[in-house]
């Protein structure tokens, strides 16, 4: 006579392998297409940089606008920056200097004596628009700063 023995755990061995299976699959794709990128960054030069660069301390990204450059005219027409005195032809290079250095984003504040002729202050302007500084103005006192008298 045969015996039966019913095992009570039988239900319990059987793995459900679909889970595993998903996962490894999901592994396989991201590793492809990430390998994928890989091949494409190089190919496309991206990926290799064959150089070395410098070691920059104090570098940060550009979030502030250039420090503005203040171009003053005194009453003779003649041209200060940074308190060193400027000819038209130094002005215009250190402007050309300036929009290289910051492309469409230099501010030019202009501070001209209200004694000068406006020739000088127009002269400045035209500088700048040579230099294609587009974002310059002309100072002035505010109209509460003004005393009796017309001076400041």
């Amino acid at each position: 006579m045969r015996f039966r023995f019913k095992n009570r755990y039988a239900s319990r061995r059987n793995i459900d392998m679909t889970p595993m299976i998903d996962c490894v699959f999901q592994l396989l794709l991201f590793f492809m297409v990430a390998s994928r990128f890989e091949e494409e960054a190089k190919v496309s030069g991206e990926g290799a940089l064959d150089a070395h660069l410098p070691d920059a301390v104090a570098a940060m990204p550009m979030v502030m606008r250039p420090k503005e450059m203040i171009v003053n005219v005194n009453s003779r027409g003649e041209f200060y920056i940074g308190g060193e005195m400027h000819s038209e032809a130094q002005l215009g290079e250190r402007l050309q200097r300036a929009e290289l250095n910051n492309p469409g984003n230099q501010p030019v504040v202009i501070r001209g004596d209200e004694r000068s002729d406006w020739k000088y202050i127009a002269r400045v302007m035209s500088l700048c628009n040579q230099a294609k500084i587009r974002d310059y103005r002309v100072a002035v006192l505010p109209p509460d700063e003004i005393k009796e008298g017309g001076g400041p």
